[in-house]
């Protein structure tokens, strides 16, 4: 019998993220408070880019208002640790409500494609910070909410660990952050998500397929949405404050430049513009308040040089260099 070949291509995939996720978890026995901080904001924008990816890169569906799920998740998360509720079930409602949020929003923009979708989106995602923005006994207005604690995670009689510590909320957000990247993976390379790549490739054949799209589509949006919200529950704690720009669509903004600029038809694509951003944007504000003109020159550049974001420019330039391979050693 013939053994069957190895896959070395999905090994070193394998250890490459057990590395990348080993990394992340000893940051704060090597690195300093900055670091723990910054690599923290990375997770968040990764996992809120992820989710927005998952309706633009898998199915074509821009969204310009996907900040809204992030706000909501934010603001229930903020106002229950206010009101003196545990950690992990303000994290969990949160999540829910923005979840909740992706539900009734989604029935309204999936009836609608492409640019009417887009542009509903952004509507309703303003709709949103108008609410923040105007409803003051509960959001706090322009102020935001303020003093956010982080708590403690404990079991009565068994343990009890207190989350002040940024150490400590540093391995919570961590973990919380890689189980929702790995789910978003999972369906992303399930069925699931092969009938979105469909939509995305061939709109009218999924649809003569006899696929019910639209209940494909309110299911995505759901999903982009609650873990949206998880990233934005997260976020709540580790500023120990939330603001309404948080809900605004320049907040939106950032995990459509993270997806472009890492590649948007790849899942580590957006990851890879969350570590882009964040590390151009901390570099560059070192030198010009007018950091985000510099980033915009280096996002045309980007989209422009780089067919596919890097990630994708990457993959293709590995394929070429196999094929080349096979060519000259068939």
């Amino acid at each position: 019998m013939i053994p069957a070949p190895r896959n070395h291509g999905n090994s070193a995939q394998g250890l490459g993220a057990g590395l990348v996720v080993t990394g992340i978890f000893i940051v704060p026995l090597v690195l300093g408070p900055f670091w723990q901080y910054l690599i923290a904001n990375i997770l968040l924008l990764s996992l809120f880019s992820l989710s927005f990816n998952l309706l633009f890169g898998m199915t074509g569906y821009l969204s310009f208002g996907h900040a809204a799920f992030y706000a909501t998740g934010a603001y229930v998360t903020g106002m229950l640790l206010l009101a003196d509720f545990s950690l992990i079930v303000s994290v969990a409602l949160g999540t829910a409500a923005a979840g909740v949020l992706a539900v009734i929003l989604g029935f309204f923009c999936v009836r609608h494609t492409k640019v009417y979708f887009s542009l509903l989106t952004l509507a309703l995602g303003m709709m949103i910070h108008a609410i923040v923005w105007k409803w003051t006994s509960v959001t706090g207005g322009d102020d935001g909410l303020v003093g956010i604690m982080r708590g403690s995670i404990k079991i009565p009689g068994v343990f009890e660990i207190s989350l002040n510590s940024l150490s400590h909320y540093y391995y919570f957000l961590a973990a919380l952050c890689l189980l929702g990247i790995y789910i978003l993976y999972r369906i992303v390379k399930s069925p699931f998500g092969l009938v979105l790549n469909g939509l995305r490739e061939n709109y009218g054949r999924v649809e003569f397929a006899g696929i019910p799209i639209r209940q494909y589509l309110q299911v995505t949006f759901f999903i982009a949405g609650l873990f949206a919200g998880l990233a934005g529950s997260l976020m709540a704690p580790l500023e120990k404050t939330v603001a309404p720009s948080v809900a605004h669509w320049t907040k939106s903004a950032e995990p459509v430049m993270a997806s472009l600029i890492g590649g948007p038809f790849t899942f580590a694509g957006p990851i890879v513009g969350a570590l882009a951003f964040i590390g151009l944007k901390e570099l560059v504000v070192r030198f010009t308040d007018y950091w985000l003109m510099v980033f915009g020159i280096v996002l045309m550049v980007v989209v422009l040089g780089f067919r596919g974001g890097i990630v994708g420019f990457i993959n293709d330039h590995l394929r070429e260099r196999r094929r080349l391979a096979l060519r000259e050693h068939p």
